[in-house]
């Protein structure tokens, strides 16, 4: 965690135990981070919308297109930028439409998790990926919000060896990240990054000379090119290599 950070929404400066107004600006951020689009365009994209004061998806339909195609430009969409944009608004009309235009309603209206990832599916443009990275950073802050550990948690603490050859599970993770005084949402959150970053090229693996996906790879360990932020890591949406080379 110390190399490749925790929890993406902590990373944003949001705070989603802080009530409803961090909810909503951490679902605008896992909205832009639920594309396969690198980690550094969805943050600088982030930022970019907040400061134009766009703080929940609610308000993107109140928006001219012209002038949100222009934030995302900013902020590094330009080969996805109106395509993101038509995206943005149809999901702001659809909260309008069922929330009130809050979407922070939803983990009021659906406290158990197979509703609420229903509720969630059936936005535009959210699909598994989406769901499973807005969730896992919100357990304890909405009563639904129960989802498995990550696949890509599972396999980044099975690579380790943190739990012993039991199945890795979310309870057995919060066990593990409270022996040392962790945040559960950060270990699986940095758990999810390792294994991103084995995927984008890690200079050094803390599983030391144990890391079988750097070695799969016919180079020394210490040979990688260096890559040790959530910027390298790439986005949560990226494709999960190490659950392929090293299957938990």
């Amino acid at each position: 965690m110390d190399r490749l950070g925790g929890r993406y929404s902590a990373e944003l400066g949001i705070d989603v135990d802080a009530g409803d107004a961090e909810v909503e600006r951490w679902f605008l951020a896992a909205t832009l981070f639920g594309t396969r689009i690198s980690a550094s365009v969805a943050e600088r994209t982030f930022g970019v919308l907040s400061r134009a004061g766009l703080a929940r998806i609610g308000q993107a339909r109140h928006i001219l297109a012209e002038d949100l195609v222009a934030c995302l430009d900013e902020g590094g969409y330009t080969r996805y930028d109106f395509r993101t944009a038509d995206r943005l608004q149809a999901l702001s009309e659809v909260i309008g439409e069922r929330y009130d235009g809050q979407a922070a309603v939803i983990g009021q209206m659906f406290t158990t998790y197979p509703e609420l990832r229903q509720a969630l599916d059936a936005l535009p443009g959210w699909g598994p990926v989406t769901i499973e990275l807005f969730l896992r950073e919100l357990r304890g802050v909405w009563p639904g919000a129960q989802p498995p550990l990550d696949r890509r948690a599972a396999s980044g603490a099975s690579h380790l060896g943190l739990l012993g050859p039991a199945q890795p599970d979310f309870p057995r993770v919060a066990r593990l990240a409270a022996g040392c005084d962790l945040d559960p949402r950060d270990l699986e959150g940095g758990l999810v990054r390792l294994t991103l970053a084995h995927h984008r090229g890690l200079a050094s693996c803390p599983g030391g000379h144990h890391c079988r996906v750097l070695a799969s790879a016919g180079q020394p360990e210490e040979g990688r090119g260096h890559s040790t932020t959530a910027d390298h890591a790439g986005s949560p949406a990226a494709e999960p290599e190490l659950a392929r080379q090293n299957p938990s």
